[in-house]
């Protein structure tokens, strides 16, 4: 029997979907609102529609914050939002100066140790010392539970006058300390020292406020031990305040010389040259580069290159040529928007091109698969356009600063025991025993001469290799001997950081194996073609 009640129930279908339709298309022109992809109302809408129609409530600075986020990543790499706390720890870092306990520590074993206490600060008046472990920040455990780094450092940082409990402890003791967090000075110039009877070197870290002054410091201090030649170390240096690059470049720039110049869709042309009154102007120079060096240490390479001032040595830099400006909000947070280009004096945008967050991010493990940190002829130069400098020397764009004389990465010494060794921090890890054992020594000494004599006292490569086989790295037939050219140093100069004279000496004893300082120090300026 045919089901009689079929065709009615069919047909009531028929008009509910009807119905639907109509209600949905009635709902859909009601709410029809006049917006343009040309201006920023229909984003506008969109914010204010979820807020006043969405099924549950809504969290509106988290959904704000995410449209910013997404909206910003579509323009470059480099503009970018930043929460309250993200803008004020990029601020820190780069103010020249942070509020906190004033130590310098390292974590080779899951616990801190302290490496350096800042002269003068809180944690010196307190009463901490080099080679203290630090077990508790106000009285939460941190010693030997694998606690991130960074969030010991957030704990011990701190607004001035603010008290924070640190328990350590020094000569297997326990001992209790409360500090009185203060202003404590950042330094950008990692190291300066005389590398002979005329040459100097600078290492400087990053473009912070006080770049300027420590460099100028710096360098009129080695001036007066005999300085004839510099060498600039901006290696891993990624930048900082635009003003910093334009004072360090007038520091050896002749009068009139173009530093760098801007130029964006809404702003106009920005020229910026020397004034003449560098107090480094007859100085020998040369600057090492690599592909971590971005955004100001370029402007200085690029000002110094195009106006064959100097001799730049080493690898490819990074390539960000962007120039950001700040908006802030009161409720702390801030844009930074890309506003202009900057050229070097040539001409040349150092930008590197941008197609796609991925592809950019991906575009220094690139190089590595590429070549061209191991091959001067893989290096990807732009030659559809030649650049000249001032003496018509030809310079090339397409991203980075590309320097006069190439050095790769030396990989020579990656033996099966280097790489080991390296897996497991052993270097870093032995240099702390040594600091434990010869602390009182160590710690007392405050001159080259006293560190060598103490460096030869303690046998290094013997206590090392016993060490390594202690933790289960065992150095095969030939593999010292490979290895000890490079590891040698390293193991000295990372004791050496535990004296007195800490970064400095770091840095002078390892260097005599940096293959880009050994090029830099007889480096000539290239003639012109």
């Amino acid at each position: 029997m045919k089901d009689k009640t079929a065709l009615p129930i069919a047909l009531l279908g028929v008009a509910i979907g009807v119905l639907a339709t109509l209600i949905v298309g009635y709902i859909g022109k009601s709410n029809r609102k006049a917006a343009s992809d040309r201006d920023w109302s229909k984003l506008n809408l969109v914010l204010q529609q979820v807020r006043e129609n969405y099924v549950d409530e809504v969290n509106v600075p988290e959904v704000t914050e995410a449209a910013i986020v997404a909206a910003l990543s579509k323009l470059d790499p480099h503009s970018l939002y930043l929460p309250p706390q993200d803008l004020k720890e990029a601020e820190t870092d780069l103010a020249g100066n942070f509020e906190g306990i004033g130590i310098q520590f390292n974590v080779p074993n899951d616990t801190a140790i302290v490496l350096e206490v800042i002269a003068g600060g809180p944690s010196e008046k307190a009463g901490l010392l080099p080679g203290d472990r630090i077990l508790e920040v106000d009285g939460e455990v941190i010693a030997g539970v694998k606690f991130p780094q960074d969030s010991m450092v957030k704990r011990m940082k701190g607004p001035s006058g603010s008290k924070v409990s640190i328990k350590v402890s020094r000569d297997k003791e326990p001992v209790n300390f409360d500090i009185i967090r203060g202003r404590i000075p950042i330094h950008c110039v990692d190291a300066s020292f005389m590398m002979g009877d005329t040459t100097g070197y600078i290492r400087l870290t990053k473009f912070s406020a006080t770049t300027f002054q420590e460099v100028s410091a710096a360098a009129v201090n080695l001036a007066a031990q005999g300085m004839k030649k510099l060498i600039m170390d901006i290696r891993d240096n990624t930048g900082g305040y635009f003003n910093q690059a334009l004072l360090l470049s007038n520091l050896f720039l002749t009068k009139g010389d173009n530093i760098v110049y801007l130029d964006g869709l809404h702003r106009k042309r920005e020229e910026y040259r020397a004034d003449g009154n560098g107090i480094l102007q007859n100085i020998e120079l040369v600057i090492i580069i690599n592909e971590n060096s971005a955004s100001s240490s370029e402007i200085f390479a690029g000002a110094i290159q195009d106006n064959d001032r100097g001799v730049i040595v080493g690898r490819r830099s990074y390539g960000k040529g962007l120039v950001q400006e700040p908006l802030y909000f009161s409720d702390g947070s801030a844009v930074r928007i890309s506003v202009a280009r900057y050229y070097t004096p040539s001409g040349r945008c150092i930008q590197r091109p941008y197609n796609g967050e991925e592809d950019y991010r991906m575009d220094l493990y690139k190089r590595y698969v590429d070549g061209e940190m191991f091959s001067q002829d893989s290096v990807k130069a732009d030659t559809s356009e030649v650049y000249r400098t001032v003496s018509g020397r030809k310079v090339y764009g397409g991203g980075g600063i590309i320097p006069d004389i190439y050095v790769p990465l030396d990989t020579t010494r990656a033996t099966d025991f280097y790489i080991k060794c390296n897996r497991k921090a052993l270097a870093v890890k032995y240099a702390s025993m040594i600091f434990d054992k010869y602390k009182n020594k160590l710690g007392a000494i405050d001159n080259y001469g006293d560190l060598e004599n103490f460096l030869e006292s303690i046998n290094i490569p013997a206590s090392f290799l016993s060490y390594a086989a202690r933790e289960g790295v065992y150095a095969q037939r030939g593999e010292w001997d490979a290895s000890k050219p490079y590891m040698l140093p390293l193991l000295r100069s990372l004791i050496g950081r535990c004296s007195k004279l800490g970064q400095n000496a770091y840095y002078k004893l390892y260097l005599p194996v940096d293959d880009a300082v050994m090029v830099a120090q007889t480096a000539e300026m290239p003639s012109a073609e």
